[in-house]
């Protein structure tokens, strides 16, 4: 699976892409991420990516064609069917990435995303791309670049190899998933002068009663739309 990520500031990405399972993941070349910086492909001696919008109206927009150069580059290096890939902008007005999204997104080779800033990018990117818009979350952030890092742990996970247990990535659990309350060490602690203990029962050795116990805290968490 492959990750090409085109952004106004490539740097955001290096810790989180670096460290833990993603970076395992690169390792063992199950996925690879690749960043491409927009301003590499702008014409103007200082770089530019983005004006000021047509019809007035705050801030700036990012321009179309240094995004479509960068676009053109990748797809000119790899010849991946389109039934294979998906081209993705992150912005606010975008359709709601969800588990099944990301289920369907990881049946494939390649993830094109790209990331929005200021007051958006220029519509015509999508139109030429036939891009898809997705958002992460029913608010707005300051950029596509955390949405970004979002998605790719989100998929990722799915691609066998990259996570130990295969049990996190059975479907049975991308709709609805039970989650309980989980304690790990010490047994006992004291905070503001009040102790905070382990429940009994996980301490038992009963997985018979432990289990019981378990069902009878869980919790629904849910990705359908309500």
């Amino acid at each position: 699976m492959r990750f090409d990520i085109i952004t106004i500031f490539p740097e955001i990405f290096d810790s989180y892409l670096n460290e833990s399972i993603l970076k395992r993941a690169q390792k063992k070349k199950l996925i690879k991420i690749k960043i491409y910086n927009v301003r590499d492909f702008s014409k103007d001696k200082h770089r530019s990516v983005d004006g000021k919008p047509y019809g007035g109206g705050a801030g700036m927009v990012q321009m179309a064609e240094p995004i479509l150069r960068a676009v053109t580059k990748i797809n000119s290096k790899l010849k991946i069917p389109n039934s294979k890939k998906k081209i993705i902008i992150l912005s606010a007005k975008g359709k709601q990435f969800n588990q099944k999204l990301a289920q369907k997104w990881a049946k494939l080779n390649q993830l094109i995303l790209i990331s929005g800033r200021y007051e958006g990018i220029d519509e015509r990117v999508k139109v030429a791309l036939r891009a898809e818009e997705i958002s992460i979350g029913p608010y707005v952030l300051t950029d596509g670049d955390a949405a970004i890092m979002v998605i790719i742990s989100a998929v990722s996970r799915l691609i066998p190899g990259v996570i130990k247990y295969e049990s996190l990535r059975d479907e049975s659990y991308t709709d609805e998933k039970l989650e309980y309350p989980q304690y790990t060490r010490p047994e006992v602690f004291i905070y503001k002068n009040k102790k905070y203990r382990v429940p009994k029962v996980l301490l038992s050795g009963n997985h018979r009663k432990i289990e019981k116990w378990r069902k009878e805290h869980k919790k629904i968490v849910s990705n359908k739309k309500k």
